[in-house]
């Protein structure tokens, strides 16, 4: 962050509204020298020595240099620590000859950490699947015609859940992608029990209960059992509590609440499981997709607003971890995405409309080390 500014600049923090503020993620004892010393909003801070970073965890606010000039912004919860393959499931080379990913819209991971990936592209299949490492196991899809892929969903038994908004589908198919269950009127948009228009995303309850965001053509959840029998809908067009305005994901905690991201109205509505409110996030900008680990660590994948989402096509993105009771921002780091899911093994992955997976695991560089790699790998 200071490696643009010359060295012995003073600098200060300002500090940022609630929700920005908090340090968490890092090693407070990361930057130990007598020019730097820890920050709090409206103290000043000397530039650190040249190679040596600033306390990621204690700026907590806005950098300002000495001229009142506005610098970066922190993470808000603090800068988590995670590294990156950008090109999961691309390199290692491993997919079939003259296969590439088109839109990457979804990605889930099964309980033997293999990577399913939902694309838009016209060559490779629409569902590729991938060992953890990236290589390429197998395909399926082809024959179902999708009229826009969209959501998927891996269950508790490892079924594979998708969802189709061009078509007006959610499809269940086995691991190895048998047709096991159809829910919806290919073809037909509508509102009645039977028919979604342009569905988003599923979730599962702790019943195995369904949860349908149908919600690009219509503002509703709606809840099936286990056997696909419908059992339920609320939520109408509106931005008042209960009413939506784009239902783009859903996603279930581990006492059954259903948090829905309404994505145009900028905010995330909770619901007990009979649907009824019981509060909203809205300070975490558009939602783009909500998971939910079984521990209930919270993680989306989110824009500032809309609008920024729209217009920059996803790349402004943020990947967020949140505290389930209390909506606090635990940590953050960009990352352009449109759907993200959590493995067994602690790594998730985002699919991104840019047509790439991306592989995030912790680990983190030190300043020296991050110079070093920059020397000597291939640009």
């Amino acid at each position: 962050m200071q490696r643009g500014l010359r060295h012995g600049l003073l600098v200060f923090v300002v500090g940022l509204a609630a929700g920005c503020s908090g340090g968490g993620m890092d090693d407070p004892d990361a930057l130990a020298t007598p020019n730097a010393m820890a920050a709090a909003p409206g103290t000043q801070v000397l530039q650190p020595p040249a190679g040596v970073d600033i306390d990621r965890s204690a700026a907590v606010g806005q950098v300002v240099d000495a001229q009142g000039r506005l610098g970066w912004y922190p993470h808000e919860g603090g800068l988590m620590r995670y590294r990156v393959n950008i090109r999961f499931g691309m390199e290692p080379n491993t997919m079939p000859d003259a296969w590439h990913f088109g839109r990457v819209s979804a990605v889930a991971t099964d309980s033997n950490n293999h990577v399913f990936v939902f694309h838009r592209g016209d060559v490779a299949d629409p569902i590729i699947v991938f060992d953890s490492e990236g290589s390429y196991l197998r395909s399926f899809g082809r024959d179902m015609d999708f009229g826009n892929e969209h959501g998927m969903r891996i269950d508790r038994y490892d079924n594979v859940w998708v969802t189709d908004n061009g078509n007006h589908t959610v499809m269940k198919f086995s691991n190895d992608g048998e047709l096991l269950m159809k829910l919806g009127i290919e073809g037909q948009a509508g509102t009645t029990d039977e028919t979604f228009d342009r569905p988003a995303d599923i979730a599962f309850g702790l019943n195995d209960e369904l949860y349908v965001a149908d919600g690009y053509g219509n503002s509703r959840v709606v809840k099936y059992d286990a056997e696909g029998n419908f059992v339920k809908t609320w939520g109408t067009p509106g931005s008042a509590p209960g009413e939506f305005d784009l239902v783009h994901s859903v996603a279930v905690d581990s006492r059954g609440n259903v948090y829905a991201s309404d994505r145009e109205n900028n905010r995330i509505q909770i619901f007990d499981s009979e649907g009824n409110f019981l509060g909203m996030w809205t300070h975490l900008g558009a939602t783009q997709n909500i998971f939910i680990t079984p521990d209930d660590e919270v993680w989306v994948i989110t824009h500032r607003d809309n609008v920024e989402n729209i217009t920059y096509d996803t790349l402004a993105g943020r990947i967020m971890r949140v505290d389930i009771d209390t909506g606090e921002i635990l940590g953050a780091m960009e990352s352009p995405g449109h759907w993200i899911d959590v493995s067994h093994t602690g790594e998730f992955f985002v699919g991104s409309l840019t047509g790439n997976v991306f592989r995030w695991y912790e680990d983190w560089m030190e300043t020296e080390e991050a110079a070093q790699a920059e020397r000597t790998e291939d640009p």
